[in-house]
């Protein structure tokens, strides 16, 4: 072999090695590793949440509200927190939003109204409702057991002017839904019998023309709450709301039919309103 060949050949070997090495450093070497992030933990707390849109007058029921995870520096006073509160769930499921709130809106005391508080009554009113309470007594509201949310039939009874004794009575409005009861049960212990206080008024749920003739009616006799049966309760009759009797609906004023009798020479006039 000449000598040519030989230099060339070990030439061609060493940068082949050369190579190999650069390219084996290359490869094998490693990526710079990334900067250490810091992460500051932030200390967190339940706050009671609207799971969804509750409208004004909704009651919280089950379903209405969660609990939610917030940094407990910004917590605030009027908000609910599950350390301080743990069955604020089960607490607020008998109130009723006071005013529009939206899914995820915090929950306080100022937005909603408990049974009992100012402003309930106005909070569970439909719009283009008005309520209006009406004396009434454990003998005429059957017996005392007719409870918020049922539906009645209220009626008029009243002495005939002029007929003595003789008294007449009459439905004056149909499937009225009672906002509120003044009675009190109390379950001393397991198997007693339930006591309550006396009645003495009932609130009603009526449009405002109803309402105008009822408060007419009640100075003309003595008022009773016919409780109707829950099978009535129908969507149709929610949505129907109550009804006045044919007589009473005459423009918001009642239709009168007197009679006159004659006895003795003497003149007088019954009603049959």
């Amino acid at each position: 072999m000449s000598k040519m060949r030989v230099v060339v050949l070990a030439g061609s070997i060493g940068a082949a090695v050369v190579a190999a090495m650069l390219a084996k450093g290359v490869i094998g070497k490693k990526a710079a590793a990334p900067a250490p992030q810091i992460i500051s933990k932030v200390e967190t707390t339940d706050v009671l949440v609207a799971a969804r849109d509750i409208q004004t007058g909704e009651k919280l029921a089950a379903g209405s509200l969660i609990w939610k995870s917030w940094p407990k520096d910004n917590v605030l006073d009027p908000m609910i927190t599950k350390d301080e509160m743990p069955d604020a769930e089960e607490k607020y499921a008998e109130t009723r939003a006071f005013v529009p709130m939206f899914e995820g809106e915090v929950i306080n005391d100022k937005k909603v109204v408990k049974p009992g508080d100012g402003g309930f009554i106005s909070a569970i009113l439909p719009k283009g409702m008005r309520a209006i309470s009406v004396a009434v007594s454990l003998r005429s509201s059957a017996g005392g057991f007719i409870l918020p949310n049922d539906r009645v039939d209220v009626i008029l009874t009243k002495k005939l002017p002029g007929q003595g004794q003789l008294v007449r009575s009459e439905t004056v409005i149909t499937n009225v839904r009672v906002l509120a009861m003044d009675q009190v049960f109390k379950k001393v212990q397991e198997g007693d019998e339930v006591s309550m206080k006396e009645l003495e008024t009932a609130t009603l749920e009526l449009h405002p023309e109803q309402a105008e003739i009822l408060a007419k009616v009640e100075s003309e006799g003595e008022l009773a709450l016919s409780l109707r049966s829950i099978a009535e309760t129908d969507s149709k009759s929610l949505e129907e709301g109550p009804v006045l009797a044919e007589k009473y609906r005459s423009n918001g004023a009642t239709k009168t039919t007197d009679t006159l009798f004659i006895r003795a020479g003497i003149e007088t006039y019954a009603t049959n309103r």
